[in-house]
């Protein structure tokens, strides 16, 4: 029997409570993208806020790596 960590789309910087379940922080992030990608193609207003905040951080290398080791270290404490 596999055990899974879990995360939210909130967790990840997200707009809801949707729960993504996985054994790595990869597989999290993979998850994560698809249900943003998914949420902006149906114009989601607040995962469209959401997903123009994580554009915004995305344009600081350094700022985006510290978020993701960030989200890594909470995945890893789950």
């Amino acid at each position: 029997m596999k055990f899974y960590k879990k995360m939210t789309c909130n967790q990840m910087g997200g707009a809801c409570d949707m729960e993504f379940h996985a054994n790595s922080f990869e597989e999290i992030a993979s998850q994560s993208k698809e249900h943003g990608m998914q949420m902006f193609k149906h114009g989601d207003e607040a995962h469209l806020t959401a997903i123009k905040k994580m554009k915004a951080l995305m344009t600081s290398l350094e700022d985006m790596q510290d978020w993701c080791d960030s989200k890594r270290k909470e995945f890893e404490t789950l």
